[in-house]
């Protein structure tokens, strides 16, 4: 059964002076116009390659397909042809484009001139995006700030030859993952992860020859293992205007994340909660790279000292964002404040306590096994638990298939973590 979230109300401030596009269908975008229609009653327009289930049969949104075989070049012209045709039929009336994956947030920096003809565009320009979506930048800007970040040794597959393998300065078992996520999309290799748990120089040696042969030609990183399973883990999801302010800021605590290959380190499971000195941090990091728009940082408490050590932000909000909205930071009013409104306005954050899930609870509770924890957990659950797709507004299929996600949850659990481990791997 779907966790029950989907309590359904008029929008709190209805409004038609303003149109919302994004690129993308993941739950992520489903999560961001969820958002927008409780704030606005706004339907989104959604360009997609493909309609999948977490966009699908939805009346909150409109579904644009362009075919599983659209470039890159076809998402931009796609989304031209739709501001010129929307421009024609709406002039004067604004429309903000968001996405929520590097590649497509690139593809939109990329293409912001052209694209600022038709749209607004919330999101950071190339330069201060490649500065802080590439990891070994990330760690290098934190050391500056005095942000702890896992040891990191960097491998450069740009050069000629065949790539030469790492000493590294800390022991096995390490981990492994691109620097950039948005450079590693389209590489394709048998085996390949989204984040690599390597236990040995021979893994290591493995990896880094895969990535050669498949024509890997960036960066990866090799990061220190940091103790402590899922639970280990914090999420901060925060939004920047246009003058520099960080206008919406709200941290999560991490109970389980996803273990398919894909999605590995993808928050399944959290509840909301003061993010303190990490939230602090995090501001810091903002204001001092330039950033502008939605941001989320994984961030990983060491379970030996107490620091939280910083392992990426990504240049999004993330496709865990409806804990914000649920918790009373609807994350669409920072953006419509700032580039509609054209508004400074106090920092929005979260006001209320709430477990954020997208597995069924049993399932969850199997893998918070720290006695204190799992009692705060269901105590919060008891308050309330929420599901970003679970929206009383959607229709039967919408509830068939969120009941249809949740068993298949089950399996994914079972098959790609079938125990829990003190490590998250």
């Amino acid at each position: 059964m779907a966790p029950a979230s989907s309590r359904s109300r008029g929008p709190v401030e209805p409004r038609d002076d303003f149109d919302l596009v994004m690129l993308g269908g993941d739950i992520g975008v489903y999560a961001l116009a969820r958002a927008f229609h409780e704030q606005y009653g706004t339907i989104s327009h959604v360009i997609t390659r493909s309609v999948s289930g977490p966009i699908a049969d939805s009346r909150i949104l409109v579904a644009e397909e362009l075919g599983a075989s659209a470039t890159e070049d076809d998402l931009a012209a796609a989304l031209l042809r739709h501001g010129r045709e929307r421009a024609a039929r709406r002039p004067g009336v604004p429309a903000i484009v968001l996405a929520n994956a590097d590649w497509l947030i690139a593809l939109l920096s990329a293409h912001r001139e052209e694209l600022e003809e038709f749209f607004v565009l919330p999101v950071l320009d190339e330069k201060t995006l490649r500065d802080v979506s590439d990891k070994a930048t990330f760690s290098e800007i934190c050391t500056t700030l005095g942000v702890s970040t896992p040891e990191t040794v960097v491998v450069d597959f740009t050069g000629e030859g065949p790539t030469e393998i790492p000493e590294l300065p800390f022991a096995f078992p390490v981990v492994a993952k691109p620097a950039r996520s948005s450079a590693y999309t389209h590489v394709e290799f048998a085996g390949k992860k989204k984040v690599y748990h390597l236990t040995e120089p021979a893994e290591l040696t493995d990896l880094v020859h895969r990535l050669d042969a498949a024509g890997f030609a960036d960066r990866f990183v090799v990061q220190e293992m940091v103790p402590g399973d899922d639970t280990a883990m914090r999420s901060i999801t925060a939004y920047v205007d246009q003058a520099g302010r960080v206008t919406l800021l709200g941290g999560a605590h991490v109970l389980l994340e996803e273990h398919t290959p894909g999605a590995l380190g993808n928050p399944a499971a959290m509840f909301t909660a003061d993010p303190g000195e990490i939230a602090v941090q995090a501001v810091a990091f903002l204001e001092l790279t330039g950033y502008r728009g939605y941001a989320n940082f994984d961030v990983k408490v060491d379970p030996r000292t107490g620091v939280a050590k910083f392992f990426e932000v990504n240049p999004r909000i993330g496709r865990n964002n409806y804990y914000m909205t649920a918790a009373g930071a609807n994350v669409a009013r920072a953006v419509v404040r700032d580039v509609v409104d054209h508004e400074q306005i106090e920092r929005i954050v979260p006001d209320d306590e709430i477990l954020y899930s997208i597995v069924p609870r049993p399932l969850l509770m199997r893998y918070v096994t720290e006695p204190g924890l799992r009692a705060r957990v269901r105590r919060i659950a008891r308050h309330r638990t929420v599901h970003p797709l679970a929206y009383a507004t959607e229709g039967t299929r919408r509830r068939a298939y969120i009941a249809v996600a949740m068993a298949n949850q089950v399996k994914k659990f079972l098959t790609h973590y079938p125990r829990p481990s003190s490590s998250g791997f």
